[in-house]
């Protein structure tokens, strides 16, 4: 390999056979479709399913969906277990915004959902908001690379003691929900150019830097700060296989917030009028995910670099990335 692309030629790029170690982030509500996954793949880097909120039927049919299409790894990305939620603030968040109620439906079964994972042998097992139970994993003698999802220090290397092979360090920039899981989250608003390198220099497990990275600038920083892939979500929304919704692509180029208004968790999301009338009103928002379900429209995840995204097949996309990283590693070579 030549000295200009032994950016791409890391350890963890290696152990998953992939071209260039750019990871398509999960997008859950629609954007992250087996066709993003699979062409993300097949071109060469590391495609993402979010499977948090798909029944264990259909989260087997989405990995099938992508192994028609490609041969090559890819991750499904699950949530930890979450305390279910009540019904405490859901009359008076419905009279808010006017939506009724929907019929409540039982909480996604982790456990179920763990278990189509290791029937498929799905080769990378991505988790957020904690550690789900990964007895069932070792039980079956999987060789199923584990990644879970870290907004803190600490967080990693808590990670890291439960078995992780990688480690996302998600930072404050990203798109999405915040993965934190053992401070509040104002405690755990770093950036990623301060969280990484303090992650890698933390943990033995190799680093996937998270947030605000859009183009082949942003993946030289994070990994000459030592990470050995990057993890992009923001930048394939507009990518002509992500199921992203017009009004949504096109809210990209505009500001973005963290709340939890949207979904009863922190997520940063495009700033809408709804998000501003919600927080002036002082409510506290029903559990996390009853807000989904009672909002006049879906919340519109996204990252601070929205603006720089980019409309195209992914596959084009990934091929621009690497030849931009190519192209800011020569300027000092």
């Amino acid at each position: 390999m030549g000295s200009v692309a032994a950016w791409s030629d890391t350890p963890l790029a290696r152990r998953l056979g992939l071209r260039w170690p750019i990871v398509q982030a999960p997008m859950a509500g629609g954007p992250s479709t087996p066709e993003l996954v699979a062409a993300v793949s097949a071109a060469g880097g590391l495609g993402s399913l979010a499977g948090a909120m798909l029944r264990p039927d259909d989260l087997r049919a989405a990995i099938r969906r992508i192994r028609e299409r490609t041969g090559a790894p890819f991750v499904v990305n699950l949530f930890a277990p979450l305390p279910p939620p009540t019904t405490a603030r859901v009359a008076e968040w419905s009279a808010l915004t006017g939506v009724t109620p929907p019929e409540p439906r039982p909480p996604v079964d982790v456990a179920a959902q763990i278990a189509v994972l290791v029937e498929e042998r799905v080769p990378v097992f991505g988790f957020t908001f904690g550690v789900p139970p990964l007895d069932g994993l070792e039980a079956a003698g999987l060789d199923m690379v584990k990644v879970g999802t870290a907004t803190t220090v600490a967080e990693a290397v808590e990670l890291e003691r439960a078995g992780v092979d990688a480690i996302v360090a998600q930072g404050y920039e990203a798109g999405g929900h915040r993965g934190t899981f053992l401070a509040p989250v104002d405690r755990s608003l770093y950036g990623t150019l301060a969280l990484v390198p303090q992650v890698v220099d933390a943990v033995s497990v190799p680093v996937i830097a998270s947030g605000g990275i859009m183009d082949g600038r942003g993946i030289a920083a994070a990994l000459a700060l030592g990470a050995q892939a990057v993890q992009l979500g923001t930048a394939f929304l507009r990518s002509d296989e992500a199921g992203t919704a017009a009004a949504h692509r096109e809210a990209l180029s505009r500001g973005t917030t963290i709340t939890r208004v949207l979904t009863g968790r922190y997520a940063r999301a495009v700033r809408t009028d709804l998000v501003d009338r919600l927080e002036a009103s002082g409510l506290e928002p029903p559990d996390y995910p009853l807000p989904r379900g009672l909002s006049p429209e879906p919340p519109m995840l996204a990252g601070q670099g929205g603006p720089m995204a980019r409309s195209m097949p992914a596959a084009e996309l990934l091929a621009t990335l690497a030849a931009e990283t190519d192209a800011v590693f020569a300027r000092f070579a």
